[in-house]
């Protein structure tokens, strides 16, 4: 396993101005029912789990050792201090993370059928998330990342879409690596076409992309998401690397010069909330440490198992951020298959 390199880790103490991976966007409070395959009106109790993408990508990294920071905003209410205290409690970077007085905190109440997949209802009118402004941006942190991680949600509506295309520029002119996972939510976008147009504007600014086959049959209007020819449409000049995840068959990957699939561990699916997040978590905890992998073929499929196994780990328990796991869980998980 001494492919698995390791980020320099942190430890309790860390320079707050120069984090590996910048994760921009949303953080809320993802409500689970106790018991999966019923309606969000016959769940008889719901757990209140920490949720949001990015803010899943970047507790995730830091699970696994790596150096990670925040940026967006919550409400200024008991749900918003408690999201800062988890991440400070993970350690990761909150000094870009925002409160808003007037806003409350993003709720999501997730109900789970029998497989674990999800059905969401937003609480979200709006929500202190959609309110960062670019004058609240904490630029020192983003412009000294390696690596700056982003979805759609935050480009749905202004100011919030206003001061992501700040960050991501600001990002994209210090060198910064951009890493961009649309995270479709299609009941948060006025209609689908606004959607697909949204997820689309900011395309061919990134440098990987994270995508899942539901994703590809919408964004390319219904065509097959496991042909190659139709994921290749998607591949755009300056890309390095376009992944696509596959749930629990792992994911396929494809770069200018080689593409092929890695394959998932099996486990028993309890709910896939945060799985992809933990897969992202996992893969650029790799890249952060060591950029070349991605010319190199091996090494990226390496990376990938890994990221794979952070996956699959994740659905194993209900939430996302209680769920990601350590380094040590996947080193266990994989040396776990490989015997």
């Amino acid at each position: 396993m001494s492919g698995f390199a390791r980020v320099s880790g942190k430890g309790d103490s860390f320079d707050s101005s120069n984090s590996d991976v910048v994760c921009f966007g949303e953080m809320l409070i993802d409500f689970v029912p106790t018991v999966s395959g019923v309606s969000l009106a016959e769940a008889p109790a719901f757990k209140k789990a920490p949720g949001g993408a990015p803010a899943n990508v970047a507790v995730g990294i830091a699970r696994l050792g790596g150096s990670s920071a925040f940026v967006g905003k919550v409400g200024e209410d008991e749900f918003g201090y408690m999201l800062a205290n988890i991440l400070k409690e993970n350690n990761v970077n909150s000094e870009g993370m925002r409160f808003d007085p007037g806003a409350r905190t993003a709720l999501a109440f997730v109900t789970l059928r029998n497989d674990g997949e999800r059905e969401f209802m937003f609480y979200r009118n709006p929500s202190a998330d959609m309110l960062l402004q670019e004058s609240e941006l904490d630029f020192d942190i983003i412009t000294k990342a390696k690596i700056f991680h982003y979805g759609s949600i935050s480009l749905i509506t202004d100011p919030c879409k206003s001061a992501h295309i700040a960050a991501s520029k600001a990002a994209k002119e210090a060198g910064v690596l951009l890493s961009y996972d649309p995270n479709l939510r299609l009941p948060l976008w006025p209609s689908a076409e606004s959607a697909r147009e949204g997820i689309l504007s900011v395309w061919d600014t990134a440098d990987i992309i994270k995508i899942s086959e539901e994703e590809i049959s919408f964004l390319t209007n219904g065509e097959d998401p496991y042909d190659d020819a139709v994921v290749r449409k998607l591949f755009h000049p300056n890309l390095k690397l376009l992944l696509v995840t596959e749930g629990a068959d792992g994911c396929r990957y494809y770069s200018k010069g080689f593409s092929g699939r890695v394959g998932g561990l099996q486990v028993n699916a309890v709910d896939t909330t945060g799985a992809g997040d933990a897969f992202v978590a996992g893969f650029l905890y790799q890249l952060a440490s060591d950029f070349s992998l991605l010319q190199d073929e091996e090494r990226l499929r390496e990376a990938l198992r890994f990221a794979n196994a952070c996956g699959a780990l994740t659905v194993t328990e209900r939430g996302a951020i209680p769920a990601l796991p350590s380094r040590e869980a996947v080193l266990g998980a994989l040396l776990g298959r490989v015997a």
